[in-house]
């Protein structure tokens, strides 16, 4: 028989507060963290962002490990702060979990997209202002001294596992995952099996990323997914027929795992239990970057069948809803194909014009507030929603928070690549 697993921990860094609590306030007020940053000569797409405006790093870090604080990149300061949340949440004793059950999964999504902030200095140096070309000779002497010698470890995908692992002495089954949207959630099924199987007894799981730096932004506008932010900050508009594209943002969510008998036995607090869980992938000839419905059904399929219920037990869904014209053209109708006759009687939700898209934190990110939502028995509005699409008119999407008997919710990720993953999860 399989173990039960069950959520004790939760932890969250958004633009919408440094904590839980901050977070969920502004989601049931309706309030975005998404902001206009000053500038006189920007586009209009790249002002506006989801800014992380403030978060908590303690100051009594072991001194054998604070060393490698300084190879830590702002995404990674960000999945800490959030994991110490969810530590903290979860009244976890770690010391009386054996070390070699004690997992750690993360998604942080693709580092080598951290800015390259490091060659600004240099480059701007090396920089003939009227011809508008680098001397190269020029830009390997200011490289000597005024590039940063761990630049290269600040971009390693696997630095933050390396920091947490040693902080929180997690030395079990665990890895680091870099599938840009869909990281945190892969990593979440990950420490769901890992517990299942009996190789762990615990697990942390943190998904934490970072694109509103400049060139992961020129990246995004270059993919063509950027919204033109015509709206201000209310461009956002996942799901509805006005959508043009997303606003990037940064932050990070953590959970924490435990096998539920454990949980139980030491009287945890348990904020639901992970009923199923289903990814998918599939080569896109011709480098689309909106997913298959095929393989978004497939995941969801995936996650109701281990779950072992029916799409009409579900209470909501959490979209992706990345707001490109085609992803949630996709997605929607990767929806309406498995609910069926049920489509038009379970709400679906997005979360992503609270926060702007967050990357790989988006998916544990929008599980957290999911599962606050399941507490407050609410299927939460979808920000900046008027009207559908003409082919989804009947599925029930709504900008306002409304009462209903929540009991599970289903929650979807996708990203660019073709994969896509789901979890369910259930209310004790």
């Amino acid at each position: 028989m399989k173990r039960g697993v069950v959520i004790t921990g939760i932890g969250a860094v958004t633009p919408l507060g440094s904590n839980i609590k901050e977070c969920w306030e502004n989601i049931l007020n309706k309030k975005t963290g998404i902001r206009e940053t000053p500038s006189n000569n920007t586009p209009r797409p790249f002002r506006y962002r989801g800014i992380v405006e403030s978060f908590h790093i303690p100051q009594d870090i072991p001194r054998k490990i604070s060393s490698q604080m300084k190879f830590l990149n702002r995404a990674s300061y960000l999945g800490f702060s959030a994991a110490l949340e969810a530590v903290e949440t979860s009244g976890i004793d770690l010391q009386e979990v054996e070390i070699g059950r004690r997992s750690l999964y993360i998604g942080s999504g693709d580092f080598t997209m951290v800015g390259y902030e490091f060659m600004h200095d240099a480059i701007d140096d090396a920089l003939d202002k009227s011809t508008g070309s680098i001397d190269q000779a020029r830009l390997n002497r200011a490289s000597l001294t005024k590039v940063n010698p761990f630049f290269l470890l600040e971009s390693l995908a696997n630095n933050a596992f390396s920091f947490l692992s040693s902080y929180f002495q997690l030395m079990g089954p665990g890895t680091s995952l870099a599938s840009l949207s869909p990281s945190g959630s892969v990593a979440l099924e990950l420490a769901v099996r890992s517990i299942r199987q009996d190789y762990s007894d615990m697990a942390l799981v943190v998904g934490s990323g970072n694109w509103i730096t400049d060139i992961p932004m020129y990246e995004l506008e270059g993919l063509g997914v950027l919204s033109r932010c015509k709206n201000g900050v209310s461009s956002y508009r996942p799901l509805d027929r006005e959508r043009d594209g997303f606003i990037p943002g940064e932050g990070a969510g953590a959970i924490v795992l435990e096998a539920e008998e454990r949980a139980k036995n030491r009287g945890a607090h348990i904020f639901g239990r992970i009923l199923g869980t289903g990814n998918s992938i599939e080569f896109q000839p011709g480098g689309g970057f909106s997913v298959s419905p095929t393989v978004t059904k497939r995941a969801m399929e995936e996650a109701i069948s281990e779950a072992n219920i029916t799409p009409d037990d579900i209470s909501f869904i959490s979209t992706h809803g990345s707001g490109t014209r085609k992803g949630d053209e996709a997605e929607l109708g990767s929806i309406s194909d498995l609910l069926g006759k049920e489509t038009s009687v379970i709400p679906v939700s997005a979360f992503k014009g609270y926060t702007g898209h967050l990357g790989a934190a988006s998916d544990i990110a929008e599980v957290i507030f999911s599962l606050l939502s399941l507490k407050d028995n609410l299927a939460p509005a979808t920000l900046n929603f008027h009207r559908a699409d003409h082919e989804f008119a009947h599925m029930d999407i709504s900008g306002e928070h409304r009462s209903i008997e929540a009991k599970r919710f289903l929650s979807v990720s996708y990203g660019i690549g073709g994969e896509a993953s789901a979890v369910v999860v259930e209310k004790l």
